[in-house]
C-alpha cells in the first residue's frame, strides 16, 4: 500500500506539515498531481459543487484554475484531532476581465490511514479587491518560506 505522509493520527507538527503540503500542491495548480492526494472515493463539498471520487475532484480543479487566474493560496492550521484537520485559508486571483478577488475559507479534512484525504468540506466567500490591495506577492508556485502567513498579514 502506498502512503502519503505525514500519516494520522496527527500531532501539531505533522498537522502543520500536512497543511503546508496541501498549500504547496494547490499553489502548483497541477490538477493531475493534486488529485493524487485524495482517495479514489474521495467526497468533497466545495461551495455548491460536490465531487464523489478522485476523477471528479480533478475535473473540479481543472475548471477552477481555468477561471481563477494567477491563483496564490495561503493555508493555516486551525485545529486537529486524530485523522481530522481543520484549516482556514485565503487566496487571491483574478478573472479573465482583470477583476481581482480575495477568497476566504475554512475546510474540514478527514484522512484515511494511508494519509490520503478521503473527505473535504469547504466554505468560501469571495471579496472583490483592487489589484493595489493584493497581499500575496510571490512568483506563481510555492509560497516562499519567508512570505508572511495569514496571521502575520492580519487576515
Amino acid at each position: 500500500m502506498n502512503t502519503r505522509p505525514p500519516l494520522p493520527p496527527f500531532s501539531r507538527a505533522t498537522a502543520i506539515e500536512k497543511v503546508r503540503l496541501a498549500e504547496d500542491g494547490w499553489n502548483s495548480r497541477d490538477a493531475e498531481k493534486v488529485a493524487l492526494a485524495y482517495t479514489l472515493d474521495t467526497r468533497w463539498r466545495n461551495r455548491t459543487e460536490f465531487a464523489n471520487n478522485r476523477d471528479e475532484a480533478k475535473a473540479f480543479l481543472q475548471r477552477k484554475w481555468k477561471k481563477e487566474l494567477d491563483y496564490r493560496l495561503i493555508k493555516e492550521l486551525w485545529a486537529f484531532e486524530g485523522n481530522c484537520i481543520a484549516v482556514r485559508y485565503a487566496y487571491e486571483w483574478h478573472d479573465d476581465s482583470g477583476n481581482w478577488f480575495r477568497s476566504y475559507g475554512n475546510e474540514n479534512w478527514e484522512f484515511a490511514e494511508d494519509g490520503l484525504m478521503q473527505r473535504r468540506f469547504a466554505c468560501i466567500n469571495d471579496m472583490p479587491i483592487k489589484e493595489s490591495e493584493r497581499l500575496f506577492h510571490w512568483p506563481l508556485g510555492r509560497r516562499p518560506d519567508d512570505h508572511p502567513g495569514l496571521s502575520e498579514l492580519g487576515l
